[in-house]
């Protein structure tokens, strides 16, 4: 979760760089998302996304109309998660969400197609069909929108969205008991307990550790474990995947756009600049002359590559592509947050593979011996991906470890050794 005051100094607003929505919220007397509840609770500003309902379609001769085939899409993404659905419980082999699709009859071929397509899926996931799980996709889309509601909230709270966990924090954190700006460069773990040492040299001990690093920081060994941790947790670290999702704001001195909330470009280059969002709606914060586009996966880690000229050049000449009866002017200010280069995260969120096992889950989650602890989103098999998947992971884990701290030690969370395949190849 992290927010960035945006814009130049006479129109400067909070954004949002990373996680943005509650996705679903409650429905009746079911149950409850516990991110919404932590914003009904700390009283954070959200306003309704209208994610289907309002969206204006382009392609690089300008406005296209292909409402059709994006009500399609929306179809098919329904057909894949429903059919998903119907297949756990029968324990039938998984495969990719790209053979998922086409065996429940969605081959898109067009580049409309394909924008719509992305538009209900790797924006989602922020990853291809080709890279993620028909099952496994399925129910952690199923199991937020079906289980809390299909409703998305987008934050507008100028506090940040981050304020729901800085002030449910500020309930029981003493400044003593948090460090900042402190990068973990090694971890020790011991019978004994836990030597963390920190970038500057200084050393923090304790019995126990819980580490909430990402998937991907865990991936790009930017932590040292001494030992290193056993060949069980590191094939489980590396068979799961991590998504990127970047967000480029940019902000204009007056509004040349579209009066929807979104809009879905169709590039020939499928990923190519294709979701739109403007915050200079009535819904969210008229007047601020603020436009942000999304890209996801390998295209994010392309733009990463390339300097802030360069990848502004290419907004602007699509910008150009989609309105060519508008001069676009220059923006007055233009950021978007490198998540995949950046050590302290190495990209968004995870995403589970067809190759994913439940037992690679499991031993993600496991502690290693008795003092060494994992949590995050990566860790939740039913919600990994979404901030609520974090959220409970780190409640789940934490009453765990504080349960053994209270009972003087445990013997922690089961591992398999040994993942095998149910049967095994006859390469004969």
């Amino acid at each position: 979760m992290m927010s960035r005051s945006f814009g130049v100094e006479d129109s400067k607003w909070m954004v949002e760089v990373g996680a943005n929505w509650v996705q679903g919220t409650q429905t009746e007397a079911g149950p409850a998302n516990p991110i919404w509840e932590l914003a009904k609770k700390h009283n954070v500003s959200l306003h309704s996304s209208h994610y289907f309902g309002s969206v204006s379609t382009y392609d690089d001769s300008g406005p296209f109309d292909f409402q059709d085939t994006f009500q399609q899409s929306i179809e098919n993404f329904d057909k894949l998660t429903a059919v998903a659905g119907a297949r756990v419980p029968n324990r039938l082999v998984d495969m990719t969400a790209r053979s998922g699709y086409a065996l429940s009859g969605s081959r898109p071929r067009s580049r409309y197609e394909m924008a719509a397509e992305y538009y209900q899926f790797d924006w989602e996931f922020g990853a291809t069909p080709e890279e993620t799980s028909w099952l496994a996709s399925s129910w952690a889309h199923n199991n937020t929108f079906l289980e809390f509601s299909r409703e998305n909230l987008l934050s507008v709270d100028q506090r940040g969205f981050k304020t729901l966990i800085q002030a449910e924090a500020e309930g029981f954190l003493t400044e003593q008991q948090v460090r900042l700006n402190a990068t973990v460069a090694k971890v020790y773990t011991s019978k004994k307990g836990v030597v963390v040492t920190l970038a500057d040299g200084a050393e923090i001990t304790a019995n126990y550790a819980l580490c909430t690093f990402s998937l991907g920081v865990l991936q790009h060994d930017d932590v040292k474990f001494v030992p290193p941790l056993p060949a069980w947790k590191q094939e489980a670290i590396h068979s799961m995947s991590m998504g990127t999702y970047t967000k480029i704001f940019l902000q204009f001195p007056e509004n040349f756009w579209f009066d929807t909330e979104m809009a879905l470009y169709a590039d020939h280059e499928r990923g190519r600049y294709p979701v739109w969002q403007t915050l200079d709606h009535p819904a969210f914060f008229p007047g601020c002359g603020i436009l942000f586009v999304t890209v996801t996966g390998d295209f994010s880690r392309r733009i990463e590559s390339m300097s802030d000229a360069a990848v502004r050049a290419e907004i602007l000449s699509v910008l150009g592509d989609m309105f060519p009866n508008a001069t676009i002017p220059d923006p007055l200010d233009f950021y978007f947050q490198r998540w995949f280069s950046d050590p302290l995260f190495r990209g968004s969120y995870s995403n589970w593979p067809a190759n994913f096992l439940s037992e690679h889950q499991g031993n993600l989650r496991a502690n290693v011996d008795e003092r060494l602890w994992f949590a995050g989103e990566a860790t939740s098999k039913k919600w990994f991906g979404y901030l609520h998947g974090a959220y409970t992971e780190g409640e789940d884990i934490g009453l765990t470890l504080a349960e053994c701290i209270k009972g003087g030690g445990c013997f922690g969370l089961e591992h398999v050794e040994r993942v095998r395949n149910a049967l095994p190849y006859d390469v004969e």
